[in-house]
């Protein structure tokens, strides 16, 4: 299991990360939403495969596989195939499939050969992996994920707000500073800090509303 001091990798140490997961999409279409798709759910994926076990190496690997076999999945209709499965249920399948895999791996160093008459293209890699129990990613999903989408939405208004603006509701609200500190640090009256926190507050849900229709969801 992770230890109490491991962090998870700042966004920047990531970038190599997504610009080689992009090199194996770039024949595939609109780039952009794919980056836009990777930013989103990375710190997630990252922190519930760390969380179930793997390594800073294994987790980065994870998180690739996990949106290729998304898009994979996508491009090829066998999410939509799934009737009444949610996109947040899918996901979990495969990622519950990702870290088992990595688990068992020291236990199978080597790979079991393809029975006759298979079609190993035609083949998704989560579906020739069997789906075991993975109890740590069923017991850190939720929390994972209700984290991951308060931090979206909260990284979305900070691009949209004022940089003073959001400093007021960072220390005010995130790090529960006292409002008069908040105020005589950033030079501002404490009216300014309170509809500060208002309207910030607001953005932050709306964006988590949108971030969660679109998330849990069909994508």
């Amino acid at each position: 299991m992770v230890q109490p001091d491991q962090k998870i990798s700042a966004g920047a140490e990531f970038i190599p990360t997504r610009l080689s997961l992009l090199s194996r999409l770039k024949r595939w279409d609109d780039q952009e939403s794919w980056r836009d798709f990777f930013d989103t759910y990375w710190k997630f994926l990252y922190s519930v495969a760390i969380k179930a076990g793997l390594s800073d190496a294994d987790a980065r690997d994870m998180v690739q596989e996990t949106v290729v076999a998304v898009a994979k999945g996508l491009r090829e209709g066998r999410f939509k195939a799934a009737e009444g499965s949610s996109f947040k249920a899918w996901l979990k399948l495969i990622v519950q499939r990702r870290v088992a895999s990595h688990l068992r791996r020291p236990r199978l160093p080597y790979a079991e050969a393809p029975s006759a008459g298979a079609d190993p293209a035609r083949t998704s890699l989560e579906d020739k992996i069997p789906a075991p129990e993975v109890t740590v990613v069923g017991e850190v999903w939720e929390e994972e994920w209700a984290k991951n989408l308060a931090d979206a939405a909260i990284e979305r208004v900070k691009r949209r707000v004022g940089a003073k603006q959001f400093q007021m509701f960072d220390l005010y609200v995130l790090k529960e500073w006292p409002v008069r500190e908040v105020a005589k640090t950033l030079h501002a009256n404490i009216a300014q800090v309170y509809l500060a926190k208002h309207r910030v507050t607001s953005l932050i849900k709306q964006e988590t509303a949108k971030l969660r229709k679109r998330m849990e969801a069909a994508y």
